[in-house]
């Protein structure tokens, strides 16, 4: 489980992020495993999709894609390139959450919720999850919500923090947007006026351990050069993720080859990492 407490209902706490990975997750578990992360095994959710995570000490990567066996698939994934796709913010009550963001007239959905089996030491287990989404046309970037874990024990599990490359956590995210400051109007809405603070090239925002930054084009550009994602002339879109590392000796073992030192950070372009920039930092 978390080791943080529970956060407050509005109060920014990162749960997970996603990469889109459309109809290829097991080309996507192949790239993320030579990349040196340890992965769950295959789920599957009633909403028609699949997965598989890169859990940490509090938070987790989630390789998501479209499971061709399902019946009822979930066809917005099909609307994003494959890429970093969802940013979702920890809850520990989705229905309170929703009522206090309905007060303010944020653009929520009504929470939902879904599951997927899990076994444990041979046992079949349900993790189930309860979310509050963001309404698609307030983050046209990507796909933002709340999620509430009605059996967190399902998913942070300390067999499936281990990982050759040392991470143990997001550091950050990173939003390439044409004006960060209309981007940044829905966390403004959704934590309040004074969330965001000004950093160079745009804005950001705390996220617990982590944060959100939301940079201009040029800004990623500046940053991450050709291992950014192109544009490909969207306004805004989700560029980059840094994740966080226990040891960087251990991380350039773990890349050797497949990554480029830059400072004190370690890079991996989104050619090689599935449509976003990887940067690992200490």
């Amino acid at each position: 489980m978390p080791a943080a407490s529970p956060p407050d209902l509005v109060t920014p706490a990162l749960d997970h992020v996603v990469v889109n990975t459309r109809d290829r997750l097991d080309d996507a578990a192949a790239c993320y495993r030579g990349l040196g992360f340890g992965l769950t095994p295959l789920g599957r959710h009633t909403l028609g999709s699949i997965n598989r995570l890169a859990v940490f000490g509090a938070d987790y990567l989630e390789l998501v894609g479209i499971d061709p066996a399902a019946t009822a698939q979930r066809r917005e994934l099909l609307e994003f390139p494959a890429g970093l796709n969802g940013l979702v913010f920890a809850t520990a009550d989705a229905a309170a959450l929703h009522r206090a963001l309905a007060a303010k007239a944020a653009p929520v959905a009504a929470p939902a919720e879904f599951s997927r089996p899990v076994t444990i030491a041979g046992k079949s287990e349900t993790a189930r999850f309860r979310v509050v989404r963001i309404m698609a046309a307030a983050a046209p970037y990507g796909r933002v919500y709340f999620c509430e874990h009605l059996t967190p024990h399902l998913v942070w599990r300390d067999e499936w923090r281990h990982h050759a490359n040392a991470a143990v956590g997001v550091a950050r995210v990173v939003i390439a947007a044409s004006d960060p400051a209309a981007t940044g109007t829905l966390y403004r809405q959704l934590f309040g006026a004074d969330c965001l603070r000004p950093v160079p090239g745009g804005l950001s925002l705390a996220m617990g351990a982590a944060r959100l930054d939301i940079l201009t084009l040029e800004a990623v550009a500046a940053s991450f050069g050709a291992a950014a994602p192109a544009a490909a002339g969207r306004p805004a879109h989700l560029a980059a993720l840094g994740i966080r590392v226990g040891d960087l000796g251990r991380t350039r073992t773990a890349l050797a080859g497949r990554a480029g030192v830059e400072g004190g950070r370690i890079l991996v372009a989104s050619a090689d990492a599935f449509g976003l920039a990887l940067e690992f930092v200490g």
